[in-house]
């Protein structure tokens, strides 16, 4: 489960994580973020709040991300569905 944006984490102490083959839980395209003591799943190209909660300025930041580089993480989720490795996007 890496790491895949490293400027979110290093500006703003956001973590975003894409796990392999995590297509049984939620099904559609999405992403793991954590921020302090709370946690989200957030689908991908949409940035729809899936489960958990974030602060809003936590939230905003992850959908502009997302739409920044929603081309990028749709690659990355096809390659963890098929279990290849991922890499950081920034």
């Amino acid at each position: 489960m890496p790491n895949i944006s490293q400027t979110l984490l290093l500006r703003f102490g956001i973590a975003v994580y894409m796990y392999y083959r995590d297509v049984g839980q939620h099904n559609a395209p999405h992403i793991h973020v954590m921020y302090r003591d709370e946690q989200a799943v957030i689908g991908i190209p949409s940035g729809e709040l899936i489960e958990g909660s974030l602060p809003g300025r936590a939230l905003r930041k992850v959908r502009a991300w997302i739409e920044l580089y929603d081309e990028e993480l749709e690659e990355r989720w096809e390659k963890a569905v098929r279990g290849e490795p991922i890499t950081r996007i920034d």
